[in-house]
């Protein structure tokens, strides 16, 4: 009975490092290092988009604050030259 348990414990030891092994060797393939950067670029663009977010929510605010807000849309409509200075 002790070498069953034992037999079983040893497939199952087997089994998981066979497993992790094929994974490592998964991950140092060229694919996996293409993973590895895509995971690592989208990161990098989702943590730029929540900074643009903050700091267009924090312009907002300090705009509100300042009560600067309803003259900017003029501001930039006419510009420091005239009405047409700004053209896009």
């Amino acid at each position: 009975m002790n070498r069953i348990i034992w037999m079983g414990i040893g497939v199952a030891i087997g089994v998981i490092a066979f497993r992790k092994i094929t994974e490592a060797q998964s991950n140092l393939g060229p694919e996996g290092l293409n993973r590895a950067v895509g995971r690592l670029a989208d990161g990098l663009y989702d943590f730029a988009d929540a900074v643009r977010e903050g700091m267009t929510e924090r312009e907002t605010e300090l705009r509100s604050a300042l009560g600067i807000d309803a003259g900017l849309e003029q501001t930039i409509a006419k510009g420091p030259m005239g009405r047409d200075a700004v053209r896009r």
